[in-house]
């Protein structure tokens, strides 16, 4: 019999580590090929982990909750190949390395404890605390005790990273603390109550909802970008007359051709993409006191989530695309969006994004900036409104198709000129649609 170490696989670029939401096989229990045997979280998509063997499930390395690092082990199968000899002092390595690791960082921890009298929190049969609980509890300085009596939401009763957060929320006394930890002679900073916002008290009939984790994360996303990115906007409205009617002459020939439906995303992401390669300075991140510039064009487009959240999943190189790509990519990642069946991969490495806030009704917005990008655009809703149209024969009212578009531009990189002809760049586009084009 060999043992198969199953390792959390790289999930994009920037991914680096996920969190273990739910175990799908338990040990002892026989695996197949390409079977799911977990279910991960990271901050961008869930997905599954699947076996690249076959065999029986004979340990896990990691709880519910536990924060795993891409490439290390996450569980055994046990398999009925012969384990070859160069496999051995592989495994035998790891388990020194890791064995070594595991010594040094319970002595460190032990220094700690010593050093400042941190709490020390233990399991027990009747109770498992995870690594990340224990993390939190001392960090907030919560002893065994009190940890003890806080109700656990996870299987079998065992209490989660969501159950922490709720009782600190919560939480109306905070113990006494030992003094800081001083280094170099320097205090270390202490949490200031100032610093944080009141607490908001619930009254009778009031109705208290815990937060998905989409959700913190999306708050905690949207926070950091507001403090990173200095925020400015620039409005233009276009005419969209030519797009709303070509769109209604070929949509149903459009259909029957292609199996797709032609909404005016693709028209307005292939306008942004063009946009971007006539303004290349639109393209880029920032990183530290330089600037990268983007080779290609990924265009980000914000997507609805069943829960009512947002996702953001990546068309790469927008700008290589024609109107049936792009119609393509735009609906496949909007379909897959809808059935939480987007991979790590499909919300990686974009350089720019669109959003359309006129899908909620809402006529224009002002959209934060989506990390580390330096430009969001939102759509707003297309109306039909009474417009002055300048003739050769002179000036008259009629009714026309049009929206704005808000442009947001982290201020830090991006002047108000270039933000300012960027936006109506994509405008020209819209507003000089052909009429007679071919589909």
């Amino acid at each position: 019999m060999a043992k198969f170490e199953l390792k959390l696989p790289k999930m994009g670029e920037s991914v680096a580590e996920a969190t273990v939401t739910s175990w799908l096989k338990e040990v002892g229990e026989t695996i197949e090929m390409d079977e799911a045997v977990l279910e991960i979280a990271t901050d961008k998509v869930d997905s599954e982990v699947p076996s690249e063997v076959e065999g029986v499930l004979v340990e896990k390395r990691f709880e519910v909750d536990d924060v795993v690092q891409v490439g290390q082990t996450i569980a055994i199968i046990e398999t009925d190949a012969a384990a070859t000899t160069a496999e051995a002092p592989k495994q035998e390595i790891t388990t020194e390395e890791a064995s070594a690791t595991a010594v040094a960082e319970v002595a460190q921890t032990v220094v700690v404890a010593q050093a400042v009298s941190e709490p020390v929190i233990t399991s027990n049969e009747n109770r498992f605390y995870s690594p990340l609980v224990k993390n939190i509890a001392k960090q907030e300085g919560i002893a065994q005790a009190e940890l003890d009596t806080i109700s656990g939401t996870g299987k079998e009763g065992r209490v989660t990273k969501n159950d922490m957060l709720a009782y600190l929320e919560n939480r109306t006394t905070q113990p006494v603390s030992a003094a800081p930890k001083v280094e170099n002679n320097t205090p270390a900073k202490v949490k200031a109550s100032a610093s944080k916002p009141a607490p908001v008290l619930a009254t009778s009939g009031d109705e208290i909802i815990e937060m998905s984790r989409m959700g913190k994360l999306i708050a905690k996303h949207m926070v950091d970008s507001v403090q990173t990115s200095a925020h400015v906007q620039s409005f233009i409205e276009a005419d969209v007359t030519k797009i709303w009617n070509w769109r209604k002459k070929v949509k149903d020939t459009f259909a029957k051709r292609e199996g797709e439906n032609l909404t005016f995303t693709p028209i307005f992401m292939e306008a942004v993409a063009k946009a971007l390669r006539d303004f290349p300075m639109m393209n880029i991140s920032v990183q530290g006191d330089t600037i990268i510039k983007k080779k290609n064009i990924n265009l980000g487009m914000a997507a609805a989530l069943p829960d009512g959240n947002l996702i953001v999943p990546v068309i790469k190189n927008a700008d290589q695309l024609n109107l049936v790509g792009m119609t393509k990519q735009v609906n496949d990642l909007a379909g897959r969006a809808r059935a939480n069946k987007l991979s790590p991969d499909d919300i990686q490495g974009g350089t720019y994004t669109v959003t359309n806030v006129g899908t909620f009704g809402s006529i224009m917005g002002t959209p934060i900036i989506n990390q580390p990008q330096v430009g969001i655009l939102a759509l707003g809703a297309i109306r039909k409104v009474p417009a002055v149209i300048e003739t050769p024969e002179g000036d008259f009212i009629g009714i026309r198709y049009k929206m704005f578009m808000s442009h947001s531009y982290d201020h830090r990189v991006v002047n108000g000129a270039l933000g300012g002809q960027f936006v109506k760049a994509v405008k020209d586009y819209l507003e000089a649609w052909d009429s007679n084009r071919d589909i």
